[in-house]
């Protein structure tokens, strides 16, 4: 790998490089946090694909499109006299310092579970205490990830089941609950409890490590590959799939099923 000098060297050159493209480059030029916000929400999201696949390639190149939107906002946090990108380093620095003192202090944390629940403790002195244990979690983040991090947070302070598999019998109780608002045709009062079905199978997920984010991704990756295999195989018969009845779209997917095992 490369050295520290040719680490800190290259990244130099890439703030050179951004620091000529905010002067002479016209699209750049006119960029503010407002326009580039949805473009880094579609960075984000496409260095996540990325690491779904485990494409080293496209890891290393959707990284540098997130790295280049951080030194960005800096930039222009900079031009306004805010901030730099020095700063924030600094901040960075600071904060993982403050927040790993069984590092850098005389705190003791012998496994990662440890580590978190120090961490959570850490962050309200952080903030002065001003907080709440779930302010911390972004009001914009996709529904899914938010149930699964602010059950996460809840139970650094102690709020969980004693044992894991006590959450089944709630996930029954919620599926329950649903079915019999379905079966009264209430759709609002239905969505509540879909809602809760939904969470307490995230729930479930947590409590036996499983990050449903992930799991529900590859499971649309997976419906994906089986549905594209039903489709092509109608298009070389000359049909389209409106043409084919539930039987035979049934007996392909359980053809690609089969593939997908062998």
């Amino acid at each position: 790998m490369h050295t520290r000098e040719e680490k800190m060297e290259a990244f130099g050159r890439f703030l050179d490089i951004l620091d000529e493209l905010r002067v002479k480059c016209p699209w750049d030029r006119k960029q503010t946090n407002e326009s580039l916000r949805p473009n880094t929400i579609e960075e984000t999201y496409e260095l996540c694909d990325a690491l779904l696949r485990g494409d080293k390639s496209d890891i290393c190149k959707e990284l540098g499109d997130v790295l280049l939107h951080v030194a960005f906002y800096a930039k222009i946090g900079s031009e306004k006299g805010d901030f730099d990108i020095k700063d924030v380093c600094d901040r960075l620095c600071e904060k993982l310092i403050f927040r790993h003192p069984h590092v850098f202090g005389e705190a003791q944390a012998e496994t990662a579970a440890q580590v978190v629940e120090n961490w959570e403790q850490l962050k309200l002195k952080e903030k002065g205490g001003n907080k709440t244990v779930l302010s911390g979690v972004p009001a914009a983040l996709p529904s899914l990830i938010k149930a699964y991090r602010i059950q996460d947070k809840a139970r650094n302070v102690g709020f969980d089941w004693e044992e894991r598999s006590q959450v089944w019998e709630k996930v029954k109780e919620e599926i329950r609950e649903f079915q019999a608002e379905v079966e009264q045709m209430d759709k609002e009062k239905a969505e509540q409890e879909f809602g809760d079905v939904l969470f307490s199978l995230i729930n479930a997920a947590r409590l036996y490590k499983i990050n449903p984010d992930n799991a529900l991704e590859h499971t649309n990756q997976k419906f994906i590959r089986r549905f594209n295999y039903v489709e092509e195989h109608s298009i070389r018969q000359g049909r389209s799939l409106k043409e084919m009845t539930l039987e035979e779209m049934d007996a392909l997917w359980n053809e690609a099923k089969q593939l997908e095992r062998e």
